[in-house]
């Protein structure tokens, strides 16, 4: 073999992808690599549990540039990057974020640097056993798994809106996550009722397949793509103009993936439903009056308040509803909280999510509140498990709100831990399979 064939990739000669890879994000490595400040590790959450330097922003960066300098391959450092709840939390605290001084001249973007490299390890055949199966049974099944093990299936997504009278299509639809379509049933159910309480009129999609999302997060971008190009079709062809969300998770994708693949063609509007209850609670449209006697503080959704911006809103929700003692805490110090839910963390590594929710129900406790609202389905259920172990309650603000408007909520029975896991996604060190 002649010195100039590879044919397998090596650190000193990358394929192709990992060439573009280096090139697009050699800049940003070296300005975070070079400035040394590491103000980023104090709020990652996976950091504060887990103390482990090789799993935090600036080693992300770094790995690029090793790569760059021929000592590291993707295969050497594909692993780490699954230790990324893809909060955000990082980038605010990054100077470079800040615009300070004329060094700084790259936004740090360490979100998509991981979801970068997740891609590229996809592309390299190099796959995560939770992330791998995970989005087969996704892509078999239109929609994700629930990790409780509740039966998914593209016949029953619809299924939580039974009784509800929702029409099919129309100018504004809601869209209802994974999570909460086959699993947290009550929270559509208490969003349907509010929105009809208000007299606003929406309907349901005619074949909603997940939003792709997470496929994406995890490195899977050509199914991420395939699913919101069905959605996107499935919008068009109903004469939908507006879609209404009520999950942070797809607000993200459908505010940020959709318009990255579709570019002007995409012109949907996108409304967080948390957004639209605040503005009918201000006009005077809804109006809670139904006590509830709780002490509560709120957990802000990673993906509302640190990538998003959105804080106000579901505290206008929060000091709307009588009886309610709000314990609050600003949303910058919430920049350091996470529930370990997001970027596929609880797919991979459940048991490090479970540390990261009992970090920050602890931070909850110390307020001595009985209740943590969120404004998430995803970051509920591991706060939920965590919330036991201290007699704290966690529920969701949509619930909340309707039960102050009157409206019934029918929370779940808990499945029994005999089926607490779904049995068809195989984890690291576990068996089974669909």
């Amino acid at each position: 073999m002649s010195e100039t064939e590879h044919p397998h990739p090596s650190p000193q000669h990358p394929s192709p992808q990992a060439a573009e890879f280096i090139a697009d994000w050699r800049n940003a490595a070296y300005n975070c690599f070079s400035s040394g400040h590491k103000f980023c590790r104090e709020v990652c959450p996976v950091m504060q549990v887990t103390r482990n330097e090789s799993w935090t922003p600036t080693a992300f960066h770094a790995n690029v540039v090793a790569m760059e300098q021929g000592e590291l391959s993707v295969e050497d450092v594909a692993e780490d990057y699954v230790n990324c709840t893809q909060c955000g939390a990082c980038e605010l605290r990054c100077p470079n974020t800040l615009f300070t001084g004329d060094f700084y001249r790259f936004r740090t973007r360490t979100v998509d640097l991981v979801k970068k490299m997740r891609a590229l390890a996809v592309d390299h055949g190099v796959h995560q056993p939770g992330y791998q199966r995970w989005n087969q049974l996704t892509d078999e099944r239109r929609h994700e798994p629930v990790l409780n093990g509740t039966p998914v299936s593209q016949e029953n997504v619809a299924d939580w809106a039974a009784g509800l009278d929702l029409p099919v299509g129309g100018e504004t639809i809601l869209f209802v996550d994974c999570e909460a379509a086959f699993s947290r049933t009550s929270l559509p159910r208490a969003v349907a009722r509010v929105l009809k309480h208000a007299g606003y009129e929406f309907g349901l999609m005619r074949e909603q397949w997940c939003c792709g999302g997470p496929a994406a997060e995890m490195g899977y971008v050509e199914q991420s793509r395939r699913f919101a190009e069905h959605n996107l079709a499935d919008w068009r062809a109903s004469g939908v103009r507006r879609v209404l969300v009520l999950d942070p998770h797809d607000y993200i994708t459908f505010t940020e993936d959709y318009p990255a693949y579709f570019g002007e063609d995409f012109d949907i509007e996108i409304v967080l439903v948390v957004e639209l209850l605040a503005r009918l609670i201000e006009d005077g449209t809804l109006t809670p009056s139904v006590p509830v006697e709780k002490t509560v503080t709120y957990h802000d959704p990673c993906r509302l308040n640190k990538r998003k911006g959105i804080w106000e809103e579901p505290r206008t929700v929060l000091r709307s509803i009588p009886g309610l003692t709000f314990r609050d805490v600003d949303r910058v110090t919430q920049w350091s909280y996470c529930s370990g839910g997001g970027g596929g963390l609880p797919v991979e590594k459940p048991e490090l999510t479970a540390r990261i929710s009992e970090s920050r129900v602890e931070k909850a406790a110390a307020l001595e509140v009985d209740t943590l609202v969120s404004a998430c389905p995803w970051s509920e259920r591991p706060l939920a498990e965590a919330g036991q172990a201290r007699d704290i309650d966690v529920v969701d603000i949509h619930e909340l709100l309707a039960e102050s408007l009157g409206l019934p909520v029918e929370r779940p029975v808990e499945r029994t831990d005999e089926h607490s896991a779904d049995r068809s996604v195989k984890r690291p060190g576990t068996e089974g399979g669909a």
